[in-house]
Order: structure tokens, then sequence, then C-alpha cells
């Protein structure tokens, strides 16, 4: 798909809009989890996740190479704000169209970045529908939700964990619609790594731990998980195709144990995780027996949380009814 010159100038790109984010190894969360971790906190940047990288990337491309009018695309919050950001460095106006009931502190930030924000349908994929139709008769161009440029550009925090810490054994990666497990792929072998990638999607949004396991695309009815970051029907093809040739599994994971992840990441490290963004812990928690004397790394994707939906995650009810204590 790329080369190292290309990542290494993906990152360059990236680099001027924002630093490297830090990937620590918090003592409480290696004790927690009974081997050593190191975490890559993608929730520390400019709008508190991974996601900017590739809209930076995508949007410089195309500025080169395609100039367009604007652009529209379809979202659940972090890959808008991506787009949104990008696109105001570039004096480019955006749409974003969003699904009725989705995060209010995401919309307000995608506002506040400057996007035109429509609300349609009940969930990702009727926006996305939405998106696509607007783009045919507004003339602007369509961001889909996985790209080879988007992967280009979130392929660079990996290149920056994996530069920092290239012993790992195995790392966890959250999935929505596949940039980012793909990205990790990308950069570990661009490197030349064995590190294991290993997939983490909700119980309750499955498609692609259903199709991985089937070898060929299945699709959900429902996505009902609170990780919105997670909510897919529908594998991108693509990105389903990278992820069977390059990653080992796909562990899923409840809102119950995504729930104990982010009260977890808040009282061992103090930083502020998304559902979506606390997968990846929840999916080692599960695996605890098995990483016993193996380097563990963890994508916290992001921090874009509802304060009203944080108050239910981590209240004294939430763990019980989850049946995972922090232990």
């Amino acid at each position: 798909m790329f080369d190292r010159a290309q990542l290494e100038r993906a990152h360059e790109v990236v680099g001027q809009a924002m630093p490297p984010t830090p990937a620590y190894a918090w003592p409480l969360l290696s004790a927690r989890l009974g081997t050593e971790v190191v975490v890559k906190h993608e929730n520390h940047t400019p709008i508190g996740a991974f996601k900017v990288r590739g809209g930076l990337v995508y949007v410089e491309r195309m500025r080169r190479e395609r100039p367009q009018a604007g652009l529209i695309s379809a979202t659940r919050g972090n890959h808008g704000q991506s787009l949104a950001f990008a696109a105001r460095r570039h004096g480019l106006p955006v749409t974003i169209v969003v699904p009725h009931g989705n995060s209010v502190e995401k919309n307000r930030a995608m506002r506040a970045l400057g996007a035109d924000l429509v609300e349609h349908g009940d969930d990702f994929q009727a926006a996305r529908e939405e998106a696509y139709r607007r783009a045919g008769v507004s003339g602007l161009e369509i961001v889909p939700a996985f790209h080879p440029d988007l992967t280009l550009g979130v392929a660079t925090y990996a290149l920056e964990l994996l530069r920092a810490a290239p012993d790992l054994d195995v790392l966890y990666v959250p999935i929505g619609q596949g940039s980012g497990i793909c990205g990790c792929i990308l950069a570990r072998d661009l490197l030349g790594l064995t590190t294991e990638i290993v997939g983490v999607q909700s119980t309750e949004a499955p498609s692609y731990a259903l199709s991985f396991a089937a070898g060929t695309i299945v699709t959900t009815e429902t996505s009902n998980t609170l990780a919105d970051g997670m909510a897919t029907r529908i594998p991108d093809p693509d990105a389903l195709a990278i992820i069977r040739r390059g990653a080992s599994r796909i562990v899923q994971v409840s809102d119950g144990e995504i729930g104990a992840a982010i009260r977890a990441y808040w009282t061992d490290t103090h930083n502020l995780a998304e559902g979506a963004g606390a997968a990846a812990l929840a999916a080692a928690l599960q695996d605890k027996r098995k990483l016993g004397g193996k380097r563990v790394g963890l994508i916290l994707s992001g921090g874009n949380i509802d304060f009203d939906l944080f108050a239910r995650w981590i209240a004294p009810d939430s763990a019980a009814a989850s049946g995972k204590e922090l232990v």
C-alpha cells in the first residue's frame, strides 16, 4: 500500500500541526495486568483522539492533487472533528452528518471547529448514506470513514509507538471502521517487527469480529454499544482484508468490561478514556491470564466522552452490574 518514505512524509505532515503523543508505562496499570504495559496516549491530540492524524494527511494530499470546494462526511464524532480540524487549517468548508442522538459534546466540538453539522438517521450507517447523497448533489468531496490516506495518517501514531517500544509482544487496538488497526499493521510491517496485533470490538457491534471469523463481510442489524467509536454495522471490505492478513484475532468486550476499563484508566493513570479508547485495556484484562511475561501495548485512542455518560460508567452500580470488579 505505502512504503517507509511515505509513512515518514505523513509523519512530517502531522508534525506540522501537533507534537508526538506520549507512550507511558504506568506502574499501577502494569500491576493490574500482571505484566509490563505501555499506553499510547492518543487522547492527548488537539482533538482528543487519534483520528486527527488521518484528517491532516487526507486534506493535505487533497489540496495538493485535487483542489475541492469543500468536504462532506459522516461520523459519530472523532472522524468529523479530524476533518474539521484539518479543513480549517486549509480554509476549507466541511459538512458533517451525524445520527440523531449523537454525542452532544462531540457535536459541540465539531461545530466549534467550524463544521456545518447535519443530524440524520438513527445510526452511523444512516448518516453515512445521507452524506453520500448530499455529496452527489453538492459538489463537495465525500470523505469515507476508511481510506488509504486516513490509514496512512493514523499509522503515524503506531510509528511513534513502535519506535519507542519496538519490543512489544502484543498490541491491542480498538476497531471502529478500521483505520487505526490497519495503520498499526502498516507501521509494524514497514518497521519489520513481529508484534502481534489484536483487534477489539464491542459485543454489541461485532461486525468486524464476525467477518474476521467468517472470512467474508458479515453485517449486523444494530450497533447498540455505548462505545460510539466502535458502533459499526457494516465493515469496509478493504479494511477487513488488511485486518485478516495482519491481525492475529479480534476480541469482543462488553459495555460492562469497557466501563471497568474506563474506571481503571482513571484510577491508575488519571486519564479520561472514551468507550472505544478503553476497549483495548478491557480486552487485555479479559486476556490477563495469557499475558504473563509479555510486554503489552494498549492504544488509548481517544478521551472524548460526554460527562453524563462518564458519570454513568463510573458509578458503583455500573461496576456491580458489569460482573467485573477492578482486579
